[in-house]
């Protein structure tokens, strides 16, 4: 995986890995388990699911009421930990503060993580009301340009994988839900090097973003913007702000 020779199995604590499942299991679907609930979604037994969930309000990440169970805010270290100390978000943080100053729209980076994008960075415009995701925002790469992008960097085979394995929700008229038009946009952002989305994630939003590659071509993420659908053509966003991303991109390749 990512290049890394494979690890022993014997050098790993399988009890991290299901401690690290078991706060993965709650989400906005299920912001409450009991130990049933738990054991149902991390494939583990009940009083297994019990022991764990017990563990984590022992540490402080979790809260319970003696019946259910709930994240608590302490959980956000955890992720703040990648975004203080992961290279990306720091490296691109001056690029995109550039273009959002030129342009003056809110610019964000993102990566793909499994089946969503996790926005890394972002630089908003010096303006009251921006648009875009917070960083460590998470959502459904497809209904994302940046996922859309990323993906149309993967070969057919891996790409084919991913559409297979993907769940296709709709949330707007708008949004592409059949496999083989989602192929043939992320074929279409291969052969562009960038996409264009509209009103696939909110209604009156659309988005621009093309890839980050490093010195040898493989993706590291994408930079992209979130706007309103009326406030430019599509022409313009090709025009006015594809050149500013692309720019940022080149100059990124060597760095990353």
């Amino acid at each position: 995986m990512n290049g890394l020779p494979a690890i022993d199995r014997k050098d790993l604590i399988e009890g991290l890995g299901r401690g690290l499942r078991m706060i993965e299991a709650f989400d906005d679907e299920h912001p409450r388990l009991s130990p049933s609930e738990a054991a149902a979604r991390t494939g583990l037994t009940r009083t297994a699911a019990r022991r764990y969930l017990l563990s984590l309000v022992h540490f402080g990440y979790a809260d319970t009421d003696g019946r259910q169970f709930w994240l608590s805010p302490r959980v956000l270290r955890l992720g703040q930990s990648y975004l203080g100390a992961a290279r990306l978000p720091r490296l691109v943080q001056p690029f995109i503060q550039r273009i959002s100053m030129q342009c003056g729209e809110t610019v964000n980076v993102s990566v793909l993580d499994g089946h969503e994008v996790v926005y890394v960075a972002r630089s908003n415009p010096p303006r009251v009301v921006s648009i875009g995701y917070h960083a460590g925002a998470r959502v459904p790469a497809h209904v994302v340009t940046p996922g859309v992008v990323m993906l149309g960097t993967l070969d057919d085979e891996p790409l084919d994988a991913w559409i297979a394995a993907h769940d296709f929700s709709v949330f707007t008229p708008q949004t592409v839900t059949d496999p083989a038009v989602f192929r043939q946009h992320a074929r279409g952002a291969r052969a562009l090097g960038y996409w264009i989305t509209e009103q696939q994630l909110d209604l009156g939003l659309c988005g621009i973003a093309t890839a980050l590659r490093d010195r040898k071509g493989e993706c590291k993420g994408a930079v992209g913007m979130t706007l309103p659908s009326t406030a430019y053509t599509q022409d313009q966003l090709r025009e006015r702000l594809l050149p500013l991303l692309q720019e940022a991109a080149q100059s990124l390749r060597p760095l990353l």
